[in-house]
């Protein structure tokens, strides 16, 4: 969570963009058999997660200081 917290908005944006697309990818591999670590979807997806929740934090602090 550390590394998500030190990068901009920007910077999450695009993290969130280059793994959503790597998650749509491994699917596809895996779909063809052709993918040997079958756990970088799950992380994948853990990540999006955290930076999501990373997003959704800075969000609420902003609401409540505009408030």
């Amino acid at each position: 969570m550390e590394e998500f917290k030190k990068k901009t908005a920007d910077d999450l944006v695009k993290l969130l963009d280059e793994k959503r697309e790597a998650v749509r990818e491994a699917r596809f591999e895996r779909s063809g058999s052709m993918k040997k670590n079958v756990k970088s979807i799950s992380l994948a997806k853990k990540e999006i997660a955290r930076i999501l929740t990373e997003q959704n934090l800075r969000a609420k602090v902003g609401n409540t200081v505009t408030s």
